[in-house]
């Protein structure tokens, strides 16, 4: 999510200029969201929109694209709501357009996510039922792993080992970069970027299915880490000074908020005083991302198998006549 990809904003903008939902007098037609390429912006997305849907009595939207375009659109009011900004992953685009004005935070819909290089635990801890013995018990931190070259074997390059860092274009993959550098991890190790997510998630789990040694990006929430026995490997305790020349620290802490436009608060207010109590957690949120994992769902069926789940999370949101309606919209 977390994975910024820098794409061509230009044809994507036309797109979102297409699909606006602000009319020229400033009255809404309907509200857009943003949905930046994953699955959890996706669960929200849902969640929010049935919400306004049956609540308020709205009209929705969604606008796919990149971070970078989806942001852009948010700024100039193509785009209504955005429910996952991850603010540190695009801070100065961020901080520039609220200090602009142009888009406004509502909520923090949760702020304790991770990412960085994972492991298989299996790897650290072996796996008695499966037969795996421990490949790497000492292995703790990234910088321990130019010690396992074996264990994480290129199998384009025998004798080095191979880090799957994020996809070429996504910003983190720029972090990733420098430290390979500030670890030393070139030393033994390729640096190797996978196509897409997608690309990098097949490799995980064909590896994880064979009890083999992996090591690379993802974060929190997805449904690979709610599934998947996975291990963050440490890093120095975060301290900006350090993170801006080197990277070598943990990556800084990401506060994932709900962001609108700022014409929403005239357009739709009682939209936004709903969105500014809008709050979950990692572990809410991989709820849903397992049972679309489990389930083969989409995100909309998971978002309404969720909102069943946690009736007396989301209902404490709204007024209890608000709250009413959504309700009898999910039997």
């Amino acid at each position: 999510m977390k994975k910024i990809a820098v794409l061509c904003i230009g044809l994507v903008a036309l797109v979102l200029a297409a699909c606006s939902g602000s009319s020229s007098d400033g009255e809404i037609d309907k509200i857009v969201f943003a949905d930046a390429g994953w699955d959890s912006i996706r669960v929200h997305n849902h969640v929010a929109q049935t919400i306004v849907e049956e609540g308020f009595g709205y009209k929705t939207d969604v606008t796919a694209g990149s971070t970078a375009a989806t942001i852009q659109g948010l700024r100039e009011g193509d785009i209504n709501v955005y429910m996952e900004v991850w603010t540190d992953n695009i801070k100065e685009v961020y901080e520039e357009a609220i200090d602009a004005g142009d888009i406004e935070k509502l909520s923090t819909n949760f702020d304790d996510n991770n990412q960085g290089l994972y492991v298989p635990t299996y790897v650290i801890e072996g796996d008695p039922e499966r037969g795996i013995e421990p490949m790497a018990p000492d292995l703790k931190t990234v910088e321990d792993l130019k010690k396992y070259p074996e264990v994480f074997e290129d199998p384009e390059d025998p004798g080095r080992g191979r880090v799957i860092n994020a996809p070429s274009g996504w910003e983190v993959a720029d972090a990733i970069d420098e430290k390979f550098k500030t670890y030393g991890l070139d030393e033994t190790l390729n640096n190797f970027m996978p196509g897409s997510d997608s690309a990098a998630v097949a490799d995980l789990v064909a590896a994880y299915k064979a009890g083999k040694g992996w090591v690379g990006y993802y974060w929190s929430p997805t449904a690979i880490t709610a599934k998947y026995d996975l291990t963050l490997l440490e890093e120095p305790e975060f301290d900006l000074d350090t993170w801006n020349e080197t990277k070598g620290t943990e990556f800084p802490p990401n506060d994932v908020v709900v962001a609108v436009h700022k014409d929403m608060p005239d357009q739709a207010p009682e939209v936004v005083e709903f969105l500014k109590n809008y709050e979950t957690s990692s572990e809410l949120t991989e709820e849903a991302l397992a049972y679309m994992e489990d389930n083969d769902a989409s995100a909309e069926e998971a978002a309404e198998w969720w909102m069943k789940e946690h009736e007396d999370l989301w209902t404490a949101w709204l007024d209890e006549d608000i709250a009413k309606k959504v309700k009898d919209a999910l039997k």
